[in-house]
């Protein structure tokens, strides 16, 4: 009897031992990257957006960025389908995405799923403003995202997308750490839209559509018509292309509201009150006709009185207004690529 025991006993010693060799299965330690389809609502009109998610271990608190479009109806990617589809945001998600970057980029007013939303009905009643809120909406569910390091987090702007990106920097609380200012409005808007319109008919000119003389002529008009938006009197659009006569229309129209309001901001202004030691990139392509380097002069000196920090201006050569070059028109360009991660640096070394 005794043996039987002694012999039960060694056997369920033994089992014993086995089953506690057996590891237990190690609980997932990374998450998969992801979009999160994001909807926000703001002033009664539900934006929608894509929230980008890097690979990463659990736990981990992210760099983020939102991720802010240029002028006209410009979706979360960047595009304005069927037309123009650069995908200059989309591209610039997925690169972040790389170096272990949250982003956020959203359908803003009048684009994608979004819409007019809250303005459908009175269209005429939208401002500059208004984009503003939009983003510093966004800017605050980027935040309040659980993989979000709120110390990092910085806005990133591409043409006026950059200007927008300077009035949240000094709206939003906590500010942003950085701001990275693409191919940027560095004017009042109307200068800019003269300065286009000036490059268009010199182009013209030079390929025999208009003499020197009507050249001339053109030119003293838009520069008149500048000036009559500019004092809320009717444009005088004689002497004007018909193209260029119903963009001036337009202006007078449905989009009056937002013309005069964007067009009373000076960005060297909004850039003198960031806070001092703001990480600033800003980017002008010496093949970008929008926005010529020479026209980001004033706002670089206000950003250096601002005393904000590198890399400053970097000047990319030969690369367009949505960051291409010639040779890679369906890429990011290396050197926008480059400058984009001398400001993302401080960190991704930093987690």
């Amino acid at each position: 009897m005794t043996r039987r025991r002694i012999a039960l006993t060694l056997l369920l010693t033994a089992a014993t031992t086995v089953i506690a060799a057996i590891p237990a299965q190690a609980a997932p330690r990374h998450v998969r990257a992801e979009d999160r389809e994001v909807v926000f609502t703001v002033e009664d009109t539900r934006t929608y957006g894509t929230l980008h998610v890097p690979a990463h271990r659990i736990g981990q608190r992210l760099p983020a960025a939102l991720l802010l479009p240029g002028s006209g109806p410009t979706d979360r990617n960047g595009d304005q389908p069927p037309v123009l589809t650069p995908h200059t945001l989309a591209k610039l998600a997925t690169a972040l995405d790389e170096d272990k970057i949250i982003t956020l980029r959203f359908d803003k007013y009048g684009s994608g799923k979004t819409g007019l939303g809250a303005y459908t009905e009175h269209p005429e009643n939208i401002d500059y403003p208004a984009f503003v809120r939009q983003a510093a909406a966004a800017y605050t569910l980027l935040l309040r995202q659980p993989e979000t390091d709120r110390r990092a987090l910085s806005v990133i702007g591409h043409s006026e997308g950059a200007l927008t990106a300077l009035m949240l920097a000094n709206e939003v609380r906590p500010r942003p750490a950085g701001l990275a200012l693409l191919q940027p409005q560095a004017l009042r808007l109307l200068d800019v839209v003269a300065l286009q319109l000036h490059d268009q008919i010199a182009k013209a000119t030079q390929a025999g559509q208009f003499t020197p003389e009507q050249q001339r002529a053109i030119d003293t008009a838009i520069d008149r018509a500048i000036v009559d938006l500019r004092a809320r009197r009717p444009v005088d659009t004689t002497d004007l292309p018909a193209p260029i006569v119903q963009l001036f229309q337009a202006f007078q129209g449905t989009n009056r509201r937002f013309i005069e309001s964007d067009d009373a901001v000076y960005p060297p202004d909004v850039a003198r009150r960031l806070r001092a030691g703001t990480r600033v990139l800003l980017t002008c392509g010496t093949n970008d006709p929008q926005v010529p380097c020479a026209t980001t002069d004033a706002l670089t000196e206000a950003l250096h009185k601002a005393h904000t920090t590198g890399p400053g201006r970097v000047v990319l050569q030969g690369i367009d207004h949505n960051l291409r070059d010639a040779a890679h028109p369906d890429l990011l360009a290396a050197d926008a690529l480059s400058a984009l991660r001398a400001f993302t640096s401080r960190w991704r070394h930093a987690g």
